[in-house]
């Protein structure tokens, strides 16, 4: 018997995992170019310079790196009415993660509004203030009953039968 173990190999990121991660460095980058001003295309060249992203959904960090910018405004004025606050009033990462979580409701439809609500707080628990995962969860609930309303009543009435 030998004293060194036969080392174990390093298992292979599941999709749920890989697409985690993205939105771990989608908010930071988002995070960056919200307090910088740099380009997105700047950020997104940096990140994948600077940091191991072979466990992350490469496609998704980019599209939610470029589509969030690109359509910001109208993701804030979709969460807006839901805020108790004014919107230059949230904390930078609340309104990225609020960002993050608007585009993925309306623009990535193939992503049921559940995971999108769930990662966005896993999201807001370990990066933002104490309870700001609670905040994020209201607003994205609220939000999701307006822009993913079909798919809600679909799930209550599959329910029912």
């Amino acid at each position: 018997m030998t004293d060194n173990p036969t080392p174990k190999k390093s298992k292979k990121p599941s999709l749920t995992e890989k697409r985690r991660a993205a939105r771990s460095f989608a908010l930071q980058a988002l995070y960056q170019w919200h307090i910088s001003g740099n380009s997105v295309t700047d950020i997104e060249l940096q990140f994948r310079i600077d940091n191991d992203m072979s466990g992350a959904d490469i496609p998704l960090f980019s599209e939610l790196l470029h589509g969030v910018p690109a359509h910001a405004s109208d993701l804030d004025a979709s969460f807006e009415p839901f805020l108790d606050r004014a919107l230059t009033d949230l904390d930078p990462i609340e309104l990225a993660v609020l960002r993050i979580g608007s585009f993925e409701l309306a623009h990535r439809i193939v992503v049921p509004y559940k995971v999108v609500i769930n990662e966005s707080v896993e999201l807001a628990k370990i990066f933002g203030a104490t309870e700001s995962h609670r905040y994020v969860n209201g607003v994205l609930d609220k939000l999701a009953a307006r822009v993913r309303m079909t798919e809600i009543n679909a799930k209550r009435g599959a329910k029912k039968s």
